[in-house]
């Protein structure tokens, strides 16, 4: 009898998990330090660049994508706190999907997030390098044009490096290597900065709103409103990132259900009011001429132009904590996937001194800033976001399946009004994944292809499940 397919679904006991397991990392984690790790990846480029898209695509209906995304993750969080406060494991959803859909579907979901968090941190970097070019020029300096931007980047412009991103990268990665203790006093100095800069232009600039630049609200329709919610949706990688420091989290049954809705909360006031006080400042055809820096379009109608050096400053550091969280969580996920043999050990080797998977670090952090120097990922960005949709729907999935097949789990946190909150979150995140752009699901597939060849030529031969399971045999 072939056993094959059973193979390819065996699952991890959460049970045995709970039992026996303990972790080599350091809990140094505590719920402000988790809710500035999710603010630090959710308020960044959403603001400060992703708002000239969208109300180029929604016009002011941008605040009603906004609201949408948030729904849509709000749906997912409650999925995801439930798994985070019950299982002992880092790796996110990857972990999630392993104890209740199989092991392949937990691989796709771990190879799916290594994809995301990776261009998220590369698409990031050549934003990051643009408001820092801007707010170098504040002070009469410039950056030869060969070093300013990736080849082909920029029409006119004559480039071959992106000298500003490769080096963030570099100097976040160095940073992740210290250890958590010290990646997370950087992060929460810089999100409490940049949120201070975003209220400062949130009380500046609302006053000079002018309620005609509202209408019509849906230009476009709910057409434009639905695509810009899926295109946002980049925004809200942040408490994803947040399930996968549960190894490093205190009292992680409280602190991350609590830590992720807190951010989400936070976050979402933010987007919305932001959208509304520029789309209600500046007539939203214009963010076509600062499709980079829309922003900026704000400050000149409203004549702040006082701000603009404390905006790029806040971009720069919004921009700094998203690539920060999301190479800290890619390397979690690679950390995980490598314990359970699906990836080589060397992902998983712990530095004695830090505490931290140093190598694993170093490595995806050299990947991200060798392709946030050499190539253009603008095209690229919204494979961040089926890589999270694609999660959330398998997360949301996983709940329906955990309540069906072992109902007496022990549950800190329970997701509430099942099945509906988890339906309702699959419902959301294929909708918006729908409406993502016909090439992003052949870049996505090309991806997945890719993962298989290493599955079944690596992984599937060298489990940790397997070897487990062939020893008990014995």
């Amino acid at each position: 009898m072939d056993l094959s397919h059973t193979r390819l679904l065996r699952k991890k006991d959460i049970n045995a998990m709970l039992a026996t397991y303990h972790s080599p990392l350091k809990k140094e984690l505590k719920t402000f330090d988790l809710t500035m790790l999710g603010i630090g990846a959710i308020i960044g480029t959403g603001i400060f660049v992703l708002t000239g898209t969208g109300a180029l695509t929604a016009g002011p209906g941008l605040m009603i994508s906004f609201v949408l995304a948030a729904i849509a993750c709000l749906f997912a969080s409650l999925c995801y706190a439930e798994f985070a406060a019950m299982v002992p494991e880092s790796g996110s959803a990857y972990t999630y999907a392993y104890t209740t859909l199989g092991e392949i579907v937990a691989f796709i979901i771990g190879w799916d997030l290594m994809l995301e968090y990776l261009f998220a941190v590369s698409t990031v970097s050549a934003g990051w390098s643009g408001y820092f070019q801007s707010f170098l020029a504040g002070f009469g300096l410039k950056l030869p044009a060969a070093l300013s931007a990736a080849a082909g980047s920029v029409p006119g412009v004559t480039s071959y490096f992106n000298l500003p991103a490769f080096t963030i990268i570099i100097l976040i990665t160095t940073l992740l290597s210290l250890g958590v203790k010290e990646t997370k006093r950087v992060n929460n100095v810089m999100v409490v900065i940049k949120l201070a800069v975003v209220l400062l232009f949130i009380f500046t600039a609302v006053r000079f709103i002018k309620p005609a630049n509202w209408s019509p609200l849906l230009p476009f329709g709910f057409k434009g409103v639905f695509g810009a919610a899926s295109s946002v949706f980049f925004a809200f990688i942040g408490f994803d990132a947040i399930s996968s420091s549960v190894e490093e989290t205190l009292e992680p049954s409280k602190t991350l259900p609590r830590s992720m809705l807190l951010s989400l909360g936070i976050c979402t006031i933010l987007y919305v009011a932001v959208s509304a006080i520029m789309t209600g400042v500046v007539p939203f055809e214009t963010f076509a001429k600062y499709i980079d820096h829309p922003i900026s379009a704000v400050l000149i109608y409203s004549g702040q132009n006082w701000m603009a050096g404390i905006i790029d400053l806040g971009a720069i550091l919004g921009m700094t904590t998203v690539m920060l969280v999301c190479l800290y969580g890619q390397t979690r996920i690679s950390f995980s996937m490598s314990r359970d043999g699906l990836l080589p050990h060397v992902f998983s080797d712990i530095s004695a001194k830090t505490g931290a998977p140093l190598k694993s670090t170093v490595l995806f952090g050299s990947i991200a800033a060798i392709m946030g120097g050499f190539i253009p990922l603008a095209d690229l960005a919204e494979l961040v976001n089926i890589g999270t949709l694609t999660a959330f729907t398998l997360v949301s999935f996983s709940i329906l399946r955990l309540r069906k097949t072992q109902p007496d789990l022990r549950r800190p946190f329970k997701t509430p009004w099942v099945p509906f909150v988890p339906i309702m979150s699959i419902i959301c995140c294929v909708f918006l994944l729908i409406n993502l752009k016909p090439v992003t699901w052949i870049r996505f597939v090309v991806w997945l292809a890719i993962g298989m060849v290493v599955y079944f030529g690596y992984s599937v031969k060298h489990s940790q499940l397997k070897t487990d399971t062939a020893t008990d045999e014995k």
